[in-house]
């Protein structure tokens, strides 16, 4: 359990990818790319052609159902939306359960809760499935890099299976325990990432407020204690107020919901993470829910000014 390389696949694997958003396109296009037989599909059939059309000759089938591309493959793929969505592609008469040979490997990307995550490896053992929740993080830019961090909850023998496939777009898989548990770190991740940015948000408002020089000001806290991925990244573009960097408040809060209902069911008191999804919620009502998670600032007036 404390390997974090994602070992190189050593033959090409039929993979069928369900669901092809910003970060679904991105990894299947890896996989492509790495040599594996890829079938696509997308509840949006206009989304999947495209997709084909914008990535000539990796893709060998378009499915029309997630009963159909899973038919034969070695690997299934999810990254869609929310619980019901993956119910609906996984578990429903025409999902990929209906099809999956016994034997093959299930793999969801999607952050969703450890319930579901939980009921589908029940399922999927039935089935005599392997199942993995590997929910990822990295945004964006690491699924179009293939610079993944992917934290995975299944039976050691299911996440060895799938490393070699995870390899194609992660530079760090961690298994961290059981069948739940990828969807239940990924709950704290996020818990993390919200934490960071409320901090973050009020130290720049801070620093204008005072009319230091932003500039100045991160080059002397960014080298000590207080650094962090969102500093790093964030910082500049925050005291610009620029916020159209990819995840958005809107999938931010329905993490944070998620959280909040795990905490609840664990007796894991949250408050901090409670207040943020609030704050959260101010910037949706504020108009910013497509906007990316750093537009928290948005509901701290701006004083002052920054160089």
């Amino acid at each position: 359990m404390t390997d974090t390389t994602p070992a190189a696949a050593t033959a090409p694997l039929s993979v069928s990818f369900l669901g092809l958003g910003v970060m679904g396109g991105a990894m299947a296009r890896h996989l492509g790319k790495a040599g594996h037989r890829l079938t696509i599909y997308n509840r949006t059939a206009a989304r999947a052609e495209a997709w084909q059309a914008a990535n000539p000759g990796l893709a060998i089938r378009v499915a029309s159902s997630p009963a159909e591309a899973a038919e034969g493959a070695d690997a299934v793929i999810t990254c869609v939306g929310n619980d019901d969505d993956l119910a609906d592609v996984v578990l429903s008469p025409t999902g990929a359960f209906a099809t999956l040979r016994p034997g093959a490997v299930f793999i969801d990307h999607t952050t969703v809760s450890a319930r579901i995550a939980r009921q589908i490896a029940v399922e999927g053992r039935d089935k005599e499935l392997l199942c993995v929740d590997a929910p990822v993080t990295g945004g964006q830019s690491g699924a179009e890099a293939g610079t993944l961090s992917i934290m995975c909850g299944g039976s050691e023998k299911a996440v060895e299976t799938a490393r070699p496939i995870l390899a194609a777009y992660a530079k760090r898989v961690v298994h961290v325990g059981k069948s739940g548990a990828g969807q239940t770190a990924k709950m704290a991740n996020q818990m993390c990432i919200a934490g960071a940015l409320a901090g973050l948000s009020e130290a720049v408002r801070f620093a204008q407020a005072a009319h230091l020089d932003l500039d100045r000001v991160f080059e002397a806290i960014s080298g000590g204690a207080a650094q962090s991925w969102q500093m790093d990244n964030r910082w500049h573009t925050m005291a610009k107020d620029e916020f159209d960097f990819g995840f958005a408040v809107d999938w931010m809060r329905k993490d944070l919901g998620l959280a909040i209902d795990e905490a609840r069911s664990l007796g894991a008191a949250v408050p901090t993470t409670a207040l943020i999804d609030q704050f959260y919620a101010d910037v949706q009502a504020l108009g910013g829910g497509r906007e990316d998670t750093s537009a928290l600032i948005r509901r701290l007036p701006r004083k002052g000014s920054a160089a």
